[in-house]
């Protein structure tokens, strides 16, 4: 165990917290000591929820290992039926609870409660938040999905399917489900239901009622979306739409399952991105060297947008869930960069220094790490904080989410005009490169450490003076670029030391 400052994953309890607080009617149960009930504020401060999540802990103390904890924790079980009256009840314990092996399921069981009780088995110590999510979702379905529940007839009905896998505390599970779901009205296909998030028990017992489901998140719903595959033979659409592209494929693909004809709906262009990255205004967007970092879904996908639809250049890829590796991988060797897989944010820093992008794309950690390179950063994954829970209406998924995409990453770069201003006014009091990036907003000079003017100075000695000097001039935004096709140019000109000539060659040979 590696101690940290920031944590990608929280332990696999916080993912069933997710779970739990997603739904309606559902009591969590957690066996822990006095000092594990702080993931309560990842839902009131960070998602601004109007309430507490529905888990009531033991918090045993110190002084109560002594003694039998285990009636500790059926006196707190009969006080959950007793005051909140659930539906149904998860129980489980957390990191630290695991060690003194109450075995909170065999005890529930004994006690034979009048409601549905699904315990939890998650090994704190092998694995980490979206699983647990995952497994806990995965059991709720196991347990009170009704067996017998099937289609009806659909000649009287339009299509049903579930949508799968948006929790609490998801990076914008709210409003993607609200635009997956209009997308879906508007092909003629109702959905049945959505679980976790919003689901009661009663939703979960008629999944499958369902023609086939929808996976939108595959971190926390793909154990369950397998489970009912097998059980109900109800048939799984895997692509996530996030993306032009995406989003056309992926409504390709559930109106071949529903039997209709995706055309008209195709034809109406709904996205505004693809028309805005091929225009003359948004030119400056290509070639822009991007690194992207979060959960292996929001990464790849982040990767195929960046490539093919705002003509980026990918220069690193990676994601922190290793149960994704396998995904990141392949779309590492489709953009030729080498796969960072690592839940060490400091891993990832180091990563970003020596990638010297023009845009990082990541989580809240990403976003901290740019700021300290002044580089323009746009957040596409979780772990996320409060200001990535906008009161707007703001998705990721589906055409509408495409544009916001197109908005929140575009934004944060300096446009093609403003180069031009800048190096024009670059010795103005306000662009100078102690000044920062003006896009950052007031209060971010630049650091005294930037990546780039620290390796303007590492190969100083490959320079003249003058040619360096000449270089620092550039603005910090665009200089590591100038220096990387400068010194490009000269080696394949064999030429040894870099002079004022020269850079000005350079330019002049990549202006063409």
């Amino acid at each position: 165990m590696q101690l940290a400052v920031w944590t990608y994953e929280g332990p696999p309890h916080v993912g069933a917290m997710r779970v739990a607080t997603a739904m309606e009617g559902v009591h969590y149960l957690l066996h822990a000591p006095q000092g594990d009930t702080y993931a309560d504020l990842l839902f009131t401060m960070i998602e601004r929820r109007g309430k507490r999540p529905p888990v009531t802990y033991t918090t045993f103390q110190a002084r109560d290992l002594g003694k039998d904890t285990s009636e500790l924790f059926q006196t707190a079980a009969m006080d959950v039926v007793a005051r909140f009256k659930p539906d149904a009840m998860i129980v489980g314990a957390s990191c630290t609870a695991e060690l003194i092996q109450d075995d909170p399921a065999g005890l529930v069981e004994r006690m034979a409660l009048p409601l549905p009780v699904i315990p939890l088995e998650l090994p704190s110590y092998q694995r980490k938040e979206h699983w647990g999510a995952a497994e806990t979702f995965y059991q709720i379905v196991r347990t009170l999905a009704d067996k017998s529940r099937r289609p009806s007839e659909q000649a009287s009905r339009r299509p049903l399917v579930n949508l799968l896998g948006p929790t609490a505390l998801g990076f914008r599970h709210r409003d993607d489900v609200a635009e997956i779901t209009g997308l879906l009205g508007r092909l003629g296909i109702d959905v049945n239901v959505t679980a976790p998030l919003g689901a009661t028990v009663a939703d979960i017992e008629r999944l499958g009622e369902a023609d086939f489901n929808i996976l939108l998140y595959p971190e926390t719903g793909d154990l369950a979306a397998q489970y009912l595959e097998r059980t109900f033979r109800q048939p799984v659409v895997r692509t996530v739409p996030i993306g032009v592209g995406a989003t056309n494929e992926f409504v390709r693909e559930v109106a071949a399952l529903a039997g209709i004809d995706p055309a008209p709906l195709l034809a109406q262009e709904e996205s505004r991105l693809s028309w805005w990255s091929r225009s003359i205004d948004s030119t400056y967007l290509t070639g822009k060297r991007v690194f992207i970092f979060g959960d292996g879904t929001h990464a790849v996908a982040a990767a195929r947008i960046a490539h093919e639809e705002l003509g980026f250049k990918v220069v690193g890829l990676g994601c922190y869930n290793r149960e994704y590796a396998r995904e990141v991988r392949e779309a590492a060797k489709r953009y030729d960069v080498e796969p960072l897989i690592t839940d060490d944010h400091l891993a990832v820093e180091s990563a970003i220094e020596a990638a010297q992008p023009e845009l990082v794309l990541g989580t809240q950690m990403e976003r901290h790490i740019a700021k300290r390179f002044a580089i323009p950063c746009a957040v596409i994954s979780a772990p996320v904080h409060v200001q990535d829970f906008p009161a707007r209406y703001s998705p990721q998924m589906g055409f509408e989410g495409a544009n916001v995409i197109f908005d929140s990453w575009v934004h944060p770069l300096v446009m093609g005009l403003e180069e031009h201003l800048l190096t024009m006014f670059r010795d103005d009091f306000e662009f100078h490169d102690g000044a920062g990036a003006s896009h950052l907003g007031p209060g971010h000079a630049a650091p005294a450490e930037q990546p780039v003017a620290a390796a303007v100075e590492a190969e100083a000695s490959g320079w003249t003076d003058e040619a360096a000097l000449e270089l620092k001039k550039i603005p910090f935004f665009v200089r590591g670029k100038a220096r990387r096709n400068t010194e490009l140019f000269a080696a394949e000109r064999g030429i040894a030391t870099i002079e004022l000539a020269t850079l000005y060659e350079a330019k002049a040979h990549y202006a063409r």
